[in-house]
Formats: structure tokens, C-alpha cells, sequence
């Protein structure tokens, strides 16, 4: 609370519009706040002319200060807890390491006119910039203030956004937004969509070269939502996060559907069907947790690598589970999940796009205290088949390993592409390619284990040693082949199949015999497709021991600008 010495200054209560950045004035009756510098000494007797002391120059500052932390008032943050929402400064509070932070630009100031704007100049600009610390490491974050001009940007808002980010390039280290932001500030006009044009230049420049990741705490509709979508990994909250081009009303005057925010652009919507969101959660504690959690597992910057964890968990450990875990006969389903908790240090792993596309498995994980990038089929959904999301989803994911120099770990156990009309017409051959792609393109160490079906073209896109793997295992379950037994038998053996006076006691024998001659475990490792059979309770030295050797791995690129992605 400011005490008596404290100057009297105006304090605007902001009522934002939840559809546009349009602002409701209402000041409080008080005083005009005297500008930055004409304050005085009021004691009786004093020369009026004559200049402040230091103290009194100090005393001005830090009432400036506390007035510019505060905000717009109390009714405005009230608001924002009605609705369930965090304040910027609450938020950034939680976030980083208790008295860590340090705040640029806080008294930062809009310089437009027009439509009132010339009588509303609120420290901050509706946006809080700055640095601190998250478990001990250097993290750079602007949050948008929703209490100030329903966050909306305007020049100056999108100008300390753009330092901040250039501060961070500078300094590699991350770049966390903590999105709650009515859009373009109308107002401003055009100036307002150029700065937009300024944070998507500099998340492009910075991609692959420091982690970026958005947190959307608030609204985040139009040409806002293409910053997320440009940045590593989005982060949402039930009930109060939404994201979407167009609203909506305007879906329901152009389409005449009637959809709600919340399922046109809400958290489960993203995290689910249009795999914007690769997390989503409850409330805004939870998330911001998670997202410090992440950062723990990620390098600063593409020049260092992620941070090491403790040695407490052996790498000598045997994983005897696992030999019940997964059932040898193919077509019988298990979750691939609980073979990544069997073998990542103490079980810990971090995953990715839980939500959309489950038939892969994407996670971030240790082994023996290094971080690795896991890429899993998932039999339990859709029998682990490759279809369009599942694709896109590892694709984006091998590409962000590569980039920031964790390893890759792909667990196999995959039949095929999905099958199908919807899947053809809709491009499987383009997604898949984004895939196979990414493989290729990746020069991190790079391990594969095929844990038992590995099936046609899949098992090639799948970080296979004929596309690059550096080391290649395989379990006793492994079936590697063109196509499964039975419908291999069914096109070689047809004819023979037909003209039998016993058609299914002759397709047994030959699925056997195709079995016998081309599925068995050791035809790939006796063709050197396969480095080594191995036991799956040695699953986890293996992989350490392999990842130790690779450690120092180096490739050399091509000279090229850069190469032409699939679509």
C-alpha cells in the first residue's frame, strides 16, 4: 500500500470486451498523477525551486514502481479472479524460482492518440517483460496483462515483446509467453498488426536455436494464434483458454453453425482434435508446474546440451517385467507406455501430445541421467498403426530432438500405414513422407528397437538401419517382414490355396511355411539389418551403453540453404 508521501495518480479500471480490444474507461476520482520528475518537497517553509534530493528522487521512483505493479486496481483484479484467471504478475510469480525475476521496460508507456487513448497510459503497456531463474537456469518470459487493455497489443506492447525476445536470442536461453491478450489493439490500427509481424519474424529466426514455448491462459484468437503456433510446444488450460483464427460468431454468420468458444477453440478441443495443444490441464498451477518441468529437460540453446539428472537409478538395471509385458503373439494388444516407464531412469518420462494421435507414443525421458527423445507405436490404440496425425505428430517431434541435440530412442512394434479412402485422399503418402523425412534429416544418435511386429513400409519410416539408424536391436518377438504372415501366404500362395480340396489346412501350412523362411527372429540380424537380438530384461544397459558410444557421434551435413519439407 502507498503511504502519504506517495503522489496522488489516476488508476483506470479497465472493463475489456471479450470478443474485441475495445476499453471501457472508468477512472477513479482522484488526483492527476504529476509527471516523472515534478515532485517536491510539501514541508512548510521550503523553497519551492529548489531541486530534490536523491532520497526524494528515490522515494518518487519506487512510488512509481509500486503504482505500476499494481495495476489498474483491485475491481479489475477481482475480475480476473472471477473468471478464474491469474494475474500476469501472480503468474510470473509461479513460475520462476522465488525472487528471480527481473523486469524490463515496467514503466513503459503507448505513445498513441486518438479515440482516448491519449488519456489512458498505463505503465507496462498491458504486457510484462523480463527474466529469472527456473530450477537455477537463466528463462526469459513476457506475460500479458488482461487488466490493461484486455492485453490487446499495441506499438509499444509489441515492442517490448520484440526486445524481450532479442534478449533472449542474445543471452540463448528460452522464451516462455504466458498468452492472455484480447488481439490487435483497434485502436492503434495497422501499427498494432505490424508488431504481430515482429514477434512471427523473430519465432521463425529463433526456431531450432532456443526452446520457444506458449502458455494460453486467456484469449488468443486471429493472427495472435500464429505465434503459438510457430512456437515448440503449446500449453492450455481448461475452462479459460481459448485459440481459434475466427470466433464464434463470425463460424456461426459465414457457416450457421452454433458452436461454443470452449469447443471451437478450448483446451481439449486443441489438445485432442487439431493438435495445437501438446498439453492441457486443469488450472493454471498445475500447467505453469509443468511447463518449469520441461524446461528441466531441455538444453538453453542448440550449442549445449539438455542438463544431466542424477546416477541413482543403475544402468546395469535388469527389466525381468518386461518379459511378461509383451505378448508374443502379434495381434495382441498392450500398452507401450509401461515398457517406457519400465526402462526410463526411475520410471520419470515426459510426454508429448498425450491426447491427439495416441496411436504413438512421443516422450521425453532419462537414461542413465541423460535426456533422451522416446518414439513409440502404441498397440493399445489402433493397434499402433501409422495414419496422418500419428505421422505429423513424431514428425515435429524427431525434428525438435534433432534440433536441440537429444538423442532419439524408437521402440517398434508397428503393421502397417492405416488403411482407407479418408486416410489416401486426405494425404498419407505426404504425411508419412514428413516422417521418413525427419529420420533422415536427423544426425543425432539414433537407436531403433524393433519389440516385435515391424511391418512394410512402416518399419522402414519408423528409424530403420536402412534409413540411417545407428544402431539397430531387435527382441526374440521381432517379426520383420513386407506384410504379416497371413496375408503374405494369402498373395504368394494363392493359386495353390484355391485349388486345394482343403483351402484352410493349406493356408495354415504355408503362413507357416512363409513364417519358417521369412519371419523368424534372426532372418534381419543374419542380413545385418539388425545389429543384435537381445534379451528385453537387458533392454535398458543396452540402450545406456549404446547412447554412451554415441555419445560423441558427429555427421556432416550437406552444403545447402535448406531442404524442401513434404507438405
Amino acid at each position: 500500500m502507498l503511504d502519504d508521501a506517495t503522489p496522488a495518480g489516476i488508476r483506470c479500471l479497465c472493463v475489456e470486451r471479450a470478443s474485441m480490444s475495445i476499453v471501457e474507461e472508468k477512472p477513479l476520482k482522484t488526483a492527476p498523477a504529476p509527471e516523472p520528475g515534478s515532485m517536491r518537497p510539501a514541508a512548510a517553509g521550503r523553497d519551492e525551486n529548489r531541486v530534490a534530493t536523491m532520497r526524494e528522487r528515490t522515494a518518487e521512483l519506487h512510488a512509481i514502481q509500486a503504482l505500476a505493479e499494481s495495476g489498474p486496481g483491485e475491481r479489475a483484479t477481482a475480475a480476473q479472479h472471477a473468471k478464474g484467471k491469474l494475474t500476469a504478475r501472480e503468474r510470473i510469480a509461479l513460475f520462476f524460482d522465488e525472487g528471480t525475476f527481473n523486469e524490463v521496460e515496467g514503466l513503459r508507456r503507448h505513445r498513441a492518440t486518438g479515440f482516448g487513448l491519449e488519456d489512458r497510459k498505463p505503465h507496462t503497456d498491458g504486457v510484462v517483460i523480463g527474466w529469472g531463474k527456473v530450477h537455477g537456469r537463466t528463462v526469459f518470459t513476457y506475460a500479458h496483462d488482461f487488466r490493461i487493455f484486455g492485453g490487446a497489443l499495441g506499438e509499444a506492447h509489441a515492442e517490448k515483446i520484440h526486445k524481450l525476445m532479442d534478449l533472449a536470442e542474445a543471452a540463448g536461453a528460452p522464451v516462455v509467453g504466458l498468452c492472455d491478450g484480447a488481439g490487435a489493439r483497434i485502436q492503434e490500427g495497422v501499427t498494432a498488426l505490424a508488431g504481430y509481424g515482429g514477434i512471427f519474424q523473430r519465432n521463425v529466426r529463433n526456431s531450432g536455436v532456443i526452446p520457444q514455448i506458449s502458455v494460453i491462459l486467456g484469449p488468443c484468437a486471429g493472427g495472435a494464434a500464429y505465434s503459438p503456433a510457430l512456437t515448440d510446444f503449446v500449453f492450455m488450460v481448461r475452462g479459460t483458454s481459448q485459440m481459434f483464427i475466427t470466433g464464434p460468431d463470425v463460424v456461426q454468420a459465414v457457416t450457421g453453425e452454433a458452436v461454443s468458444m470452449e469447443h471451437l477453440g478450448g483446451a481439449d478441443s486443441h489438445a485432442e482434435s487439431s493438435g495445437v495443444a501438446a498439453f492441457a490441464y486443469d488450472d493454471e498451477e498445475s500447467c505453469l508446474e509443468d511447463v518449469r518441468h520441461l524446461l528441466s529437460l531441455l538444453p538453453q540453446n542448440n550449442r549445449e546440451l539438455a542438463p544431466a539428472g542424477d546416477l541413482d537409478d543403475p544402468v546395469d538395471r535388469r527389466n525381468d517385467s518386461l518379459l511378461d509385458l509383451v505378448p508374443a503373439q502379434p495381434n495382441r494388444s498392450y500398452d507401450m507406455r509401461a515398457l517406457i516407464e519400465e526402462i526410463a531412469d526411475h520410471g520419470d518420462y515426459f510426454e508429448v501430445h498425450s491426447q491427439w494421435a495416441q496411436n504413438i507414443v512421443c516422450a521425453l525421458a532419462r537414461l542413465g541421467g541423460r535426456v533422451v527423445g522416446i518414439v513409440a507405436n502404441q498397440p493399445a490404440c489402433l493397434a499402433g498403426v501409422l495414419d496422418i496425425h500419428a505421422s505429423e505428430k513424431a514428425a515435429r517431434f524427431v525434428q525438435f530432438c534433432d534440433s536441440f541435440s537429444i538423442p532419439l530412442v524408437t521402440l517398434i512394434d508397428v503393421p502397417g500405414f492405416l488403411p482407407g479412402v479418408d486416410q489416401e485422399h486426405n494425404g498419407i503418402i505426404r504425411h508419412g513422407a514428413k516422417l521418413l523425412y525427419a529420420y533422415c534429416n536427423a544426425t543425432v544418435p539414433r537407436i531403433s528397437l524393433v519389440v516385435r511386429k515391424a511391418y512394410g513400409g512402416a518399419y522402414i519410416v519408423m528409424d530403420s538401419r536402412s534409413i540411417g539408424a545407428d544402431i539397430a536391436l531387435a527382441w526374440p518377438s521381432n517379426e520383420i517382414a513386407v506384410m504379416g504372415a497371413e496375408g503374405a501366404a494369402n498373395v504368394i500362395f494363392r493359386r495353390e490355396i484355391n485349388a486345394s480340396d482343403n483351402p484352410d489346412e493349406t493356408r495354415r501350412q504355408k503362413i507357416k511355411e512363409y513364417q519358417t523362411e521369412l519371419m523368424h527372429p534372426y532372418y534381419a540380424a543374419e542380413r545385418g539389418l539388425v545389429d543384435d537380438v537381445i534379451d528385453p530384461a537387458d533392454t535398458r544397459a543396452r540402450l545406456i551403453s549404446t547412447l554412451d558410444m554415441l555419445r560423441t557421434k558427429y555427421a556432416e551435413q550437406p552444403s545447402r540453404k535448406h531442404g524442401n519439407l513434404p507438405l
